[in-house]
């Protein structure tokens, strides 16, 4: 039997991080051979999950209730593009679930990852480190560097990203983000990997998990990105985004270095 930090015992590593965290992953419905690869990945650890099904960007048509398409064109200086609505409402759904439970934390993933063999270790040392985040970010299709401000297992620590890291395949979040993802990210302005990665602004704490853990092992922009140029607006257009884009990307990138300052002087 396992006993961790509360004192009471459990028969795995696994049922202590399922009594607090509930599990969702995201999954189309034509998709059924990655529906069957997570259940089996996450049936492995014995993680508790749940499948949430994945609005599918094939069957929307504007206008589409959660989508304000005026503002994404003015935030991101592109046309609608249906499988990022799709995308987009799919992560708040699994924000929602988690808000609709007792649980404290959720694992929200979608549903072409490969886990590490030590992930049952890294949940449970995340959780017991709670304190430190409100959204940790366990994957990326980046390769902006993460800076280590404290260690969280042997082989893993918590970072800090000074760059905009893309992707929302795998995260945790705690209920204070969840209220955050539901009620100030909706509607959807932005894609979900840039608008998730303004969490600065609501005063949210957001690190990665370094050297990142979770592998996307499929083309992840296969829905998403196929034929992106039809989604381009004129070049004018694009071109009037910029400010508020430079904006974004600066005061992401002062609030997360005042956060490694904070963390390097141990005054965090």
């Amino acid at each position: 039997m396992d006993t961790l930090s509360s004192g009471k015992q459990y028969s795995s590593i696994a049922s202590w991080i399922n009594e607090r965290m509930a599990t969702y992953y995201i999954n189309l419905e034509r998709c059924p051979d990655r529906r069957l690869h997570m259940d089996a990945m996450l049936a492995a650890q014995g993680l508790k999950f749940r499948r949430v099904p994945a609005i599918d960007g094939s069957q929307l048509k504007l206008p589409v209730a959660g989508f304000d398409e005026q503002g994404y064109k003015l935030r991101h200086g592109r046309k609608p593009n249906p499988f990022e609505i799709g995308c987009y409402l799919s992560h708040l759904a699994c924000a929602r679930e988690l808000l609709e439970t007792q649980k404290a934390y959720a694992l929200i993933l979608e549903d072409d990852l490969a886990f590490p063999a030590d992930i049952l270790e890294l949940l449970s040392a995340a959780l017991e480190d709670a304190s430190s985040w409100d959204i940790l970010r366990l994957s990326t299709v980046n390769k902006g560097r993460k800076y280590i401000v404290k260690r969280l297992t042997a082989a893993r620590g918590l970072a800090v990203s000074l760059t905009r890291e893309k992707g929302s395949g795998a995260y945790i979040i705690n209920r204070r983000a969840a209220a955050w993802i539901t009620e100030q990210l909706n509607p959807m302005r932005l894609p979900y990997d840039l608008a998730f990665d303004l969490e600065h602004f609501a005063g949210l704490k957001a690190l990665f998990v370094a050297p990142v853990p979770v592998l996307q092992t499929a083309d992840r922009h296969s829905f998403i990105q196929n034929g992106l140029r039809q989604y381009r607006l004129p070049h004018r257009q694009r071109m009037m985004v910029m400010p508020y884009r430079f904006w974004y990307e600066t005061t992401r990138f002062l609030a997360r270095l005042g956060d490694l300052t904070t963390w390097k002087a141990g005054i965090h």
